[in-house]
């Protein structure tokens, strides 16, 4: 038996997000039925975590363990990504690991990366890509507030109402926002994230960046733990896993 590792690229727009549900496509049943006609047998993969409809990703990671040897690996990324290739999903990485490995219990740390376009005017380069907000957003305010998230704290006020996380304290160990001409990067790292809590971090970052809230009110929300004083989550568009640490 062989495991390996694969690293997936996609858009989630159209899609109920990466896991496997009653209704709906996912990007995990789109990859399974292409790995199982490329390896002729029935094949099942197993995500860092899941990302939710319409979140993309550039490094998501994924493994699967089957009884046939990949000798070949451009040939087996060809094979594969030649049933994805109208899906917006691609595979563009294939690693044989040991037997144990795991793409979910064996995540260090994870990054993820929100895109938010601040101009007047619609990028059609970007649409369901990125967060289109025209009111100017003061950057230096938000560089105060985002350094509020820093650490370990109980994120329960910035998680959805369906996560079902059983530990809603988790720690951030990077976060940082940059500004590009007229395109802010909001980046956040950590070992796992509670469902929608990037999306809600970014949404109380926009309430700091329009000066409705004083950058400590970050603070104050996480403190009081009630998810009714959270700004409401960013929209999904923005949202990419960047990269998975093992």
């Amino acid at each position: 038996m062989h495991n390996y590792q694969i690293i997936v690229e996609y858009l989630g727009t159209n899609y109920i997000g990466w896991q496997i549900q009653k209704k709906g496509y996912s990007i995990q049943s789109e990859i399974e039925k292409a790995l199982t006609k490329v390896l002729k047998t029935k094949i099942k993969i197993n995500g860092s975590g899941r990302t939710d409809a319409g979140v993309h990703a550039k490094g998501q990671s994924a493994n699967f363990k089957c009884a046939y040897k990949i000798n070949n690996k451009l040939k087996f990324l060809n094979s594969v990504n030649f049933f994805l290739r109208k899906k917006a999903i691609s595979i563009i990485k294939v690693t044989k690991k040991k037997i144990n490995f795991h793409a979910r219990y064996c995540v260090k740390k994870k990054l993820y990366k929100y895109i938010i376009h601040n101009r007047s005017t619609i990028s059609p380069m970007n649409v369901n890509r990125s967060w289109l907000i025209k009111n100017k957003l003061d950057i230096d305010m938000m560089k105060k507030g985002i350094k509020f998230f820093v650490g370990t704290h109980n994120f329960i006020s910035m998680r959805s109402s369906s996560c079902t996380a059983k530990n809603p304290v988790k720690t951030i160990t990077k976060a940082e926002v940059k500004k590009r001409q007229d395109e802010i990067i909001i980046v956040f790292e950590s070992k796992s994230f509670l469902q929608r809590q990037v999306r809600s971090m970014v949404g109380c970052l926009k309430y700091v960046g329009e000066n409705k809230w004083k950058p400590e009110k970050i603070k104050s929300v996480i403190k009081l733990k009630k998810r009714e004083l959270c700004a409401p989550p960013a929209p999904p568009d923005g949202l990419y896993l960047e990269k998975v640490f093992y």
